[in-house]
């Protein structure tokens, strides 16, 4: 399940969405999460659903892939669903002993998965979409009007890039470590709830000291490369916003000021 987390992951392509820059997509992204939480009704959802069936679409990504990166939260979905379905007043549909299943406790389950599965696809669909130089430089960029007032813009992009990559390689050193113990005779998947806590521990303290020894490594590597931080620092390449930049924010924006008339109309 591990192999399934697709956020971090950068997939290589030559879509309309792979050539957006990179501030758009991460602006686009924001926004469209903003819509996920403000819409409330049938007609909001099926546009925000579309809006995102669309751009997942035009990433040129197999759909697979992106069902595939929903597995690892598939438990979170259910556990929302019911949650919301025996915990929502209204007219019952069910009673199983003191739980009763109410009719807009479903309705009102089903939106959050789908609100929650939806952010999911859109934070994979940034990463996926651009490669971890240009998503640092899109932070950074979009995070500098906030160095006024002492926000440190590029070391802030920097940190965050460098987590959201190592989530990836975090997951293959995770799976390697599981198999290793494996082959020692560890068994993860028998016993109750605290003893397969107790078996995690042989894959949590190697991981964790794994995790470590990378990050001296990559602190290694950045400082004999004379890496000193944001100030003065060139690029071989200068992010410049182009027509379908603007299309993609105007579109954006027109999304937005649907999601919200759907919210009040309907």
């Amino acid at each position: 399940m591990l192999e399934d987390i697709t956020i971090g992951q950068y997939y290589p392509g030559d879509s309309i969405i792979h050539k957006l820059d990179p501030r758009v997509k991460i602006a686009a992204a924001l926004i469209y999460m903003t819509c996920l939480f403000v819409v409330n009704n049938y007609w909001g959802y099926l546009i925000v659903i579309t809006a995102g069936v669309a751009a997942v679409s035009l990433s040129r990504i197999p759909a697979g892939f992106f069902m595939k990166g929903l597995r690892p939260v598939f438990l979170l979905l259910m556990i929302t669903f019911l949650l919301n379905l025996f915990l929502t007043p209204g007219t019952v549909l069910l009673e199983l002993g003191f739980l009763k299943a109410t009719k807009e406790g479903a309705v009102l389950g089903i939106y959050m998965a789908v609100r929650l599965a939806m952010l999911v696809i859109v934070a994979s669909l940034v990463s996926l979409t651009t490669t971890p130089v240009n998503l640092t430089e899109g932070i950074e960029k979009l995070l500098h009007p906030f160095k006024r007032v002492g926000v440190p813009a590029h070391e802030l992009a920097m940190m965050m890039t460098i987590a959201l990559r190592f989530i990836p390689t975090l997951i293959e050193e995770a799976n390697k470590i599981i198999k290793a113990q494996m082959a020692r005779g560890a068994v993860f998947d028998e016993g109750g709830f605290i003893q397969r806590i107790k078996n995690i521990i042989p894959v949590v303290v190697p991981l964790f000291v794994g995790a470590l020894r990378r990050a001296d490594e990559l602190a290694t590597a950045m400082e004999a490369r004379c890496y000193r931080g944001g100030e003065g620092r060139t690029r071989l390449r200068e992010l410049s916003m182009e027509v379908r930049d603007v299309f993609a924010l105007i579109v954006t924006f027109v999304f937005f000021a649907v999601s919200l008339w759907s919210r009040w109309w309907f």
